[in-house]
C-alpha cells in the first residue's frame, strides 16, 4: 500500500520536512556521478540488506527515496517478504507518535528571530511568494519566520507531475495494517536541531538556487530517481557528499550514521526487525552498512528477482 500526497496540504508538507533530512532528494542539486566511492569500499547495487551477527534477531536494513513520483513508486516482492515477516519497524522517526504533527511545527521557525525577509532581496521575496502560491497555497508572510531549508522542502514536492508516493509512510500504513510497533532512530528535536547548526544565511542561499534554477533541479531531481531505480547506493552516497561541505557531511550524515549503528543492533535484539532510512546513509565507507561490518555484523544484499527495486 502506498500514501499519495497532493500538492495542497500543510499538513502533508509538515510531513515532508522529516523526510527530506538525507534521502537521495537531499543532494538533488548538486548531484554529480565524479566523486565515486573507492573500490575498497564499493558495495553492491542492492537496497535492501540481510543483518545478522551476535545476539541479534533476523534484521533488514531497506534504502528508501523519502519522495518520488507514484509512477516510480515500487516495492519488490523481497522487500515485502522482508517487512512481514520482521516484528517491529524502525524508520528515522517514529512516524506514528501522537506528538509528531505538534513537535513539528515547534521547530519549523529560526530559533534567533531571524526572518527570511532579512536574507532575501524584495525580488527574491517576490519569486517566492509566487512559488509558494503554486506549490501550498502559502504567501510568503505566512513562512517569513521558518527556518530556509524548511520552505525549501515546501517547494520540493513540485518537482513532481502529479500525485507522488512515500515509501516512509507506505511502511507506517503496512505496519499499523499488520500491528507492527513502529520506532524511530531519532526524535524530532534531535533532527531540528541539525539545521539550527547550519548557518540560515548558507540555508537561505540555498533556497534561492533552488528558486532561480527549476529547470536544472528538475533534471538533477529524475537524475537522482535514476540513481535510486538501479539501486546505486555508492552513487546516492557521492551525490550527497558532493552537495553538502565538509562540515555538513559530518553533521548531517557521518555523525548521524555512527549513532545509528549503536542504535541498531540494540532494537534488533529483543525482535525480528526491519529498518527503513534514506539511501544515501547506505553506502560509502562511513555509511552503516560498512560501519556496521566493520562492528562485527555480517550484511548481505538481497536482491530482486525482477530486476528491480
Amino acid at each position: 500500500m502506498k500514501i499519495l500526497f497532493k500538492n495542497s496540504r500543510i499538513k502533508l508538507y509538515l510531513q515532508v520536512f522529516y523526510f527530506f533530512l538525507l534521502c537521495g532528494i537531499a543532494g538533488c542539486s548538486g548531484i554529480k556521478t565524479s566523486a565515486d566511492a573507492s573500490e575498497e569500499n564499493k558495495l553492491e547495487d542492492a537496497l535492501l540488506w540481510k543483518l545478522t551477527g551476535p545476539e541479534i534477531q533476523e534484521a533488514y536494513i531497506f534504502g528508501t527515496f523519502h519522495l518520488l513520483p507514484e509512477a516510480d513508486f515500487y516495492l519488490s516482492k523481497e522487500v515485502q517478504e522482508a517487512f512481514d515477516q520482521s516484528e517491529q519497524v524502525v524508520m528515522e522517526l517514529d512516524m506514528d507518535a501522537p506528538s509528531l504533527q505538534m513537535k513539528m511545527m515547534q521547530n519549523m521557525s529560526m530559533t534567533d528571530g531571524s526572518t527570511l525577509d532579512q536574507m532575501l532581496t524584495k525580488e527574491e521575496m517576490e519569486l517566492l511568494d509566487t512559488q509558494l502560491q503554486e506549490a501550498a497555497g502559502l504567501s510568503v508572510a505566512q513562512v517569513n519566520s521558518f527556518k530556509p531549508f524548511m520552505v525549501e522542502t515546501l517547494l520540493l514536492p513540485t518537482f513532481i507531475e502529479g500525485a507522488s508516493a512515500s515509501y516512509e509512510m507506505s511502511f507506517v500504513q503496512r505496519a499499523i495494517d499488520q500491528k507492527k510497533e513502529i520506532l524511530g532512530l531519532e526524535t524530532i528535536g534531535f533532527q531540528a536541531a541539525l539545521f539550527d547548526k547550519i548557518p540560515y544565511t548558507d540555508q537561505a542561499e540555498d533556497l534561492i538556487e533552488l528558486l532561480k534554477d527549476r529547470k536544472q533541479m528538475e533534471v538533477l531531481f529524475r537524475s537522482m530517481i535514476t540513481l535510486y531505480q538501479e539501486e546505486d547506493i555508492n552513487q546516492l552516497y557521492s551525490a550527497s557528499v558532493e552537495y553538502f561541505s565538509p562540515d555538513e557531511v559530518e553533521l548531517l550524515l557521518h555523525e548521524r550514521n555512527q549513532n545509528w549503528i549503536k542504535n541498531i543492533p540494540e532494537l534488533a535484539k529483543e525482535k525480528p526487525t526491519f529498518f527503513a532510512v534514506g539511501a544515501g546513509h547506505l553506502g560509502g565507507q562511513e555509511g552503516i552498512i560498512n560501519l556496521l561490518k566493520e562492528a562485527g555484523y555480517s550484511l548481505y544484499p538481497v536482491l530482486s528477482e525482477s530486476g528491480k527495486y
